[in-house]
């Protein structure tokens, strides 16, 4: 479980960094879907479990982990987000007519923002690694759980 949800974490870590520093942040909300089944999956294949049950625990377990991981890419992208918004040139709201928002203002939303992004995507992938658990003792543990 840890192993795999460590390797998922680092590609779920890089998917949102780029992700949310690039585009927006809430594209870091399309990543748990992949990386969660992945995470769960590969929990499967490390841990082998012998009960669905268990497979979805540890593939819930992992996706948990990856997604742990990718909250701090999520912190980071909100720092270069900040950087760059509080130059009110770049402001959405600036381009539309409103004023500027204030840089302190524009740092306090950007980390909670990324808090809260980051706590969905723990529960998000959490969930679709439970899915991936599920589906590796569907399509293979269920042999391996006969065989012995």
């Amino acid at each position: 479980m840890v192993k795999s949800g460590l390797i998922v974490g680092a590609v779920m870590f890089l998917f949102v960094l780029g992700l949310a520093a690039t585009l927006s942040p809430f594209c870091a909300l399309c990543v748990p879907l992949l990386t969660g089944l992945g995470a769960g999956y590969l929990a499967g294949v490390f841990d082998k479990p012998l009960a669905n049950s268990d497979a979805a625990k540890r593939g819930a377990g992992a996706g948990a982990i990856a997604a742990g991981l990718a909250i701090f890419a999520q912190i980071i992208a909100s720092v270069i987000n900040s950087l760059v918004l509080q130059n009110p040139q770049y402001q959405l709201g600036r381009i539309w007519g409103a004023e500027a928002v204030d840089p302190a203002m524009v740092w306090v939303l950007q980390v909670v923002f990324a808090l809260c992004i980051g706590l969905m995507n723990v529960g998000l992938t959490a969930a679709f690694g439970a899915g991936g658990g599920a589906i590796w003792f569907s399509t293979s543990g269920q042999k391996q759980a006969a065989a012995i």
